[in-house]
Order: structure tokens, then C-alpha cells, then sequence
């Protein structure tokens, strides 16, 4: 069957053509009008910003780091320096094969293994964009090689960087402490401060001791450079330079010369020394044995040395002059002779037995005096010459805890004396609310004061614990006639621009309200132990009048009854020994705290650092063998003083 003829229709055709057409034209149209709108956007609104973006890749900031500030001691000499020298440093970013490029480096330069353990710890700590060090100071000659051969090496630069130097290294190093390569922490502390703006570019911030506390002052202001740069991000010409502002200078109220001495006189024995000017708080030598050297953890401690450093059993890491607490043996009979005398215990003409043995009233327990025989009939002033155990436990036991706590705590014991350093312990005044807090989570037997608590206490022994940075505070009041000043290490801020100095005044903090009277009494008792007492022999051919206290403080108890034998203990279980003195004593000039630890009697030990210390600085007496001096310092181990209550 035939199919049936289609017609076109024409007509219809060109409606569906014209219809295609207008929406293609619109299509274009609104094409041009997004474009249009675009290029108004990008080139007419946005004009600005993308103008300082533009602008921004041509010109880079790169921050010019300041010179840290000196610190140097009273006399001017120089503790902690800055010194340039070359690095090799590496971006890993930049390198394709970083083994291959360590493995070449090699033959150019001497790379030890702790720098590359440093560097594996760096590279896991830092981001992959920044430049690491893979070898600090460099010498001429490795620089050289490196450099000639850089175009080897893309992603490996040499740089000529500061680096800190603390020239003393041990003798200073629980003073200035150190500065370390900026971590997180110390990033996040910079943000919360609102500091990060001053750090662009900075390596290293101070960790501990004063270059951590005076950081501000010693660290100084960044600066900037406007450099213009190509395509490739290379350095095309210098537009604008900000200089930095560096650090200011610390100067110091220590003395170098007497810090080693006293290190020296202090040979391999552990222990510390604080002396401090009595009419200033400005101190004069701050030791603590053994030490560390600082210039290690510049660019950051590797890990075995780190372990070696905390493992050391003689804890080289302890600050402990500020840390360290320690019972003060007789040599805090002194202040509670002023207690004594302050609260009307005793007075100065009282004369009161002083026998072998003092028993706990109502009890049989024995507290016994180092002279088996007693000393006899004495009064306050020949005890604290002759250190008698047995008259100060029962001045304690008559005056009781709640006497002694308030009249102690003048002399800063159990607080802190606010050091310009962080990290100071508080110690242990102790007192009936203080026993109850320690004891606070044990049966309340255990929390209660019992009145034989107070009996030890009274000879330095039992629960008091006192650093020696407070014991050289305390003796610098009793030496002041109780004027009290803040201790202080930092005594001028000098201005790198001007020039000029802030200097820290040594402004009296409070007057101790005790009657002079009382003062010149005790001090004239101390002035007795170097001349008829415990430290007579150690006084012979003294040209200045010294006052001073020797103490044995004890570290383990022993049983009643039982006789201590030093000899038959562990090192470290033996008696510390302390010394306290000042001099000259109407005018005094230098205080002085002195523990030297587990080295027994004070007068044998510690009493002799003190005595040949105060001829150098007073005097100006350098003796010629130290340890010989000290073996041949004539000293009194027998009358030393009884602090061993059995």
C-alpha cells in the first residue's frame, strides 16, 4: 500500500530557527554580561587588593634578627657573649633526596653523630619549609668547600648566624641559665603574650635562669628588610631597611672573681653558696655545685647527653642555692636566740644549765648534747658560742611553736625572698596550721602538734627545711640589724641606643620591729664563735672582726642511745655541713650561706670555704694551693655542735 505523502512546512521551520537563534544571541549576550561583570569585579572593585597582592609576591619582608644583649658582671667582665660563626643548614622542601644529600655532605664536611641526632630531632620538630642546621660552626675551610660546590646542592645553604657563648660555662651556669631553639610551647606562651611580631626569623628564646626572666631586655627588636624579588622568587634589589633594635645589657651585682673563688674552694664537693651585700641585697656570688655547661643546649641537647645529665646521681641539673632545702643545723640558733630574746624567754644576764642531755618532760626520751658532759651554768650568748644543743632544746620547749613561727618568719625564713629567678623554694618554717596542711590526707594523730615537735626544731633539725639562697637572706637582716632588702642579681639594665641605665635601686623593703639591743647581743655571740667558740681555731689571725655560726645538719636519724658513726654510712647519707657568717661586723660588707653536702662537721667542711672567701674579697688573700689551704685551715671538729638528737 502506497505511504502517504509528507509536506514541509515552512513557516513553522523558520519560527523554530529564528526561536534558536535568540536564545543562542542571549546565551552570548549573558556570556558577555558574566564576563563583563567579572572583569568589573577583578579590575575596577578589587583594584586595591589584588594591587597589594601583586605587589606582595614582588616585595618580600625579610626580618633582620637583633644582636641579644650581654650580660656581664659588676666589674664589667663578660658572662654571656655572642659570637658569629657558619652554619650548614638544609631545607628539606628543596631537596629530592635528602639521604644522598646528607651521604655528600659528608665528604666536605666532618658531620658527628650528634649532629645528625640533632638534626633528626630538629627535622621531626620543625616544619618541612624551614631551613634546619645540620652542622653549626663550621670552620673557614669547611665553609669554603661547601660553597664552592652549592650548585650541587640545591636546598643546602651556608648561613653566618650569632650564636650565645657563656665563657664560665659551670660556674655560672644555675645564674644565667640558657637559652634553646624556640618550640611549641614557647610558640603558643609568644601568642598568648601577643609577641610572635618581634620573633619573626628567631631561632631561640631564654629557657632558664636570668635569660629566661630578662628575656624581654636581652632579646630586642626584630627589623625588617623590603626586598624585590623576580618570578623565580630570587632577591632582585633591597627597597627599604628597618634596623633592629638590640638587646640591652645586664650588669650584674655579682662578682666573677668571687664566684670563682668560691668555686674553686668548693673543689668536686657538691653543695651552694650565696653571698650577698648587706646594705644593698645586691648578691655578690651565687654557686651551686655541681654545675652544668649551658653552651649544650644552645641549639638543643641531644638525647644521650640529656639522660646522662638527669641520671648523673650528683643532679648537676638542681639549682641548689635556690631549690635545694635543707635542715640549717646550729646555724639556726641565732635567729631563735632573737626569738628568744624578742618574746621575752630569756634575757641577756639569764644564766641556765646546759647539760649532757635534755629529757622530754613527762617521757624518758633523751635528746643529747654532742659534749657528753654538758657545758654547765652558761647564758644565751656563750650557747650560741658554744652551740649547746641542751639549752636551745629547752628554750624551744619553754617558748613553744606558736612564739617561735612569727619572730622566725621576719627573717624570711619559709617564704621566698623574690629573686629576680624563677623556680625559688619556699621551704618549711614550720607551724602548727603548716602541719596540718602537710599531713592533711594521714590519720589525725598524724596532723596534730605534739609539744616534743617544737624540741628539735629549736637546734634547726626536725621539720625545718630552708634553701640556702633564704640562710644567706636571713643572715644579711641579722647583719643589717634587720633593714631587709630584696635580693637581687640584676643591679643596672643599660639601653643599647642611649646608652643609658635603669638601675635597680636597692631600696629597703621593711624594718624587722626587734630592738637593736637584741641585735648587737646575737651578733656579739656570733662574733664570740670565731673568737672562743666552735670556730675559734678557724679565726686565728683574723685581721677583721667576723661573725659567723658553724651547723651540722643531720640527714638520717639515728636510734637513742645509738652512737653516730659517719664512716658506716653511704655518702649520701651523711651529715651536711653549713656555715653562716659576716663581716666585718659593724659594717658588714659580704653575708654568706654555705652547705657543703654529706661533708659532716660545719666547722670542718664549710667553715673554711667561708673563712679563706671572706680573706679574698676583704682582703684581697689569694692562697697559693687551695686544697692545701683548706686541709691546713685549723678548724674544731669536736666542739663543732650537737646536732644529732638520740
Amino acid at each position: 500500500m502506497p505511504q502517504p505523502t509528507r509536506f514541509k512546512n515552512p513557516q513553522a521551520e523558520d519560527s523554530q530557527f529564528q526561536l534558536r537563534l535568540i536564545v543562542a544571541y542571549a546565551l552570548i549576550v549573558l556570556m558577555f554580561l558574566v564576563l563583563l561583570t567579572r572583569f568589573i569585579w577583578l579590575q575596577v572593585l578589587q583594584h586595591e587588593h589584588f594591587s597589594t597582592l601583586a605587589q606582595n609576591n614582588r616585595i618580600s619582608l625579610v626580618p633582620i634578627l637583633p644582636n641579644r644583649g650581654l650580660i656581664l658582671d659588676r666589674n664589667g667582665v663578660v658572662l654571656a657573649q655572642n659570637y658569629s660563626a657558619y652554619t650548614l643548614e638544609l631545607t628539606p622542601s628543596k631537596i629530592a633526596d635528602l639521604a644522598a644529600t646528607e651521604a655528600e655532605l659528608r665528604k666536605l664536611v666532618d658531620i658527628t653523630p650528634r649532629d645528625e641526632r640533632q638534626f633528626k630531632r630538629l627535622l621531626i620538630e620543625s616544619k618541612n619549609f624551614e631551613s634546619i642546621p645540620l652542622k653549626t660552626k663550621l670552620s673557614e675551610e669547611e665553609a669554603a668547600r661547601v660553597a664552592a660546590q652549592s650548585w650541587r646542592f640545591p636546598g643546602v645553604e651556608v648561613k653566618a648566624r650569632l650564636f650565645r657563648d657563656y665563657p664560665f660555662k659551670e660556674m655560672t651556669s644555675h645564674v644565667l641559665g640558657y637559652i634553646g631553639r624556640i618550640n611549641q610551647r614557647d610558640k603558643e606562651r609568644l601568642e598568648e603574650e601577643e609577641k610572635t611580631a618581634n620573633y619573626k626569623g628567631s631561632n631561640y628564646i631564654g629557657k632558664t635562669g636570668l635569660e629566661a626572666v630578662y628575656e624581654d631586655d636581652l632579646h630586642g627588636k626584630v627589623g625588617f628588610e623590603e626586598v624585590e624579588t623576580d618570578s623565580g622568587g630570587r632577591a632582585v634589589r633591597s627597597l627599604r631597611r628597618t634596623p633592629p633594635v638590640n638587646g640591652n645589657t645586664l650588669k650584674l651585682a655579682l662578682d666573677i672573681r668571687l664566684q670563682e673563688m668560691a668555686d674553686k674552694l668548693f673543689g668536686n664537693r657538691r653543695g651552694a653558696l650565696v653571698a650577698i651585700e648587706p646594705s644593698t641585697g645586691g648578691v655578690l656570688a651565687f654557686l651551686s655545685k655541681p654545675g652544668f655547661d649551658p653552651n649544650l643546649f644552645i641549639d638543643g641537647i641531644d638525647t644521650q647527653t640529656w639522660t646522662n645529665l638527669n641520671n648523673d646521681w650528683q643532679k648537676p641539673m638542681i639549682n641548689r642555692a635556690l631549690r635545694g632545702t635543707y635542715p640549717p643545723g646550729s646555724t639556726f640558733k641565732p635567729f631563735m636566740a632573737m626569738a628568744a630574746l624578742e618574746n621575752h624567754a630569756i634575757g641577756m644576764r639569764d644564766i641556765r644549765p646546759a647539760p649532757g642531755y635534755f629529757t622530754l618532760p613527762g617521757s624518758s626520751h633523751q635528746f643529747r648534747d654532742s659534749k657528753k658532759a654538758g657545758n654547765g651554768m652558761i647564758n644565751l650568748q656563750r650557747a650560741i658560742e658554744v652551740s649547746s644543743d641542751t639549752f636551745f632544746y629547752k628554750l624551744a620547749w619553754d617558748m613553744g611553736i606558736d612564739k617561735i613561727h612569727p619572730a622566725l618568719a621576719q627573717f624570711g625564713l619559709g617564704s621566698k625572698s623574690g629573686i629576680d629567678l624563677d623556680g625559688e623554694s619556699i621551704g618549711v618554717l614550720p607551724s602548727k596550721e603548716w602541719k596540718a596542711r602537710r599531713f592533711s590526707r594521714y590519720k589525725e594523730e598524724f596532723r596534730r602538734w605534739y609539744p616534743a615537735d617544737v624540741v628539735s626544731i629549736g637546734i634547726g633539725q626536725g621539720f625545718n627545711a630552708y634553701t640556702p639562697l633564704q640562710m644567706a637572706n636571713a643572715t644579711a637582716i641579722l647583719a643589717n640589724d634587720g633593714q631587709v632588702f630584696k635580693p637581687h642579681l640584676v643591679q643596672q639594665v643599660v639601653d643599647t641606643r642611649s646608652g643609658k641605665a635603669r638601675i635597680i635601686e636597692p631600696m629597703p623593703i621593711r624594718q624587722i620591729p626587734f630592738k637593736q639591743e637584741n641585735f648587737e647581743y646575737v651578733k656579739r655571740g656570733m662574733e664570740g664563735v670565731m673568737t672562743r667558740g666552735t670556730g675559734a681555731r678557724l679565726g686565728v689571725g683574723l685581721q677583721y672582726p667576723m661573725a659567723g655560726k658553724t651547723g651540722t645538719a643531720q640527714v638520717v636519724q639515728i636510734k637513742q642511745g645509738a652512737k653516730y658513726n659517719a664512716a658506716a654510712l653511704a655518702e649520701q647519707y651523711r651529715d651536711h655541713s653549713w656555715f653562716i657568717a659576716f663581716a666585718p661586723v659593724d659594717k658588714p660588707r659580704i653575708a654568706v650561706a654555705v652547705i657543703v653536702e654529706n661533708a659532716g662537721f660545719g666547722a670542718a667542711a664549710a667553715a673554711p670555704i667561708v673563712r679563706a672567701l671572706f680573706d679574698y674579697y676583704l682582703l684581697g688573700k689569694v692562697p697559693k694551693d687551695i686544697e692545701g689551704t683548706l686541709k691546713t685551715m685549723p678548724t674544731d671538729t669536736a666542739n663543732d655542735n650537737a646536732d644529732l638528737p638520740n
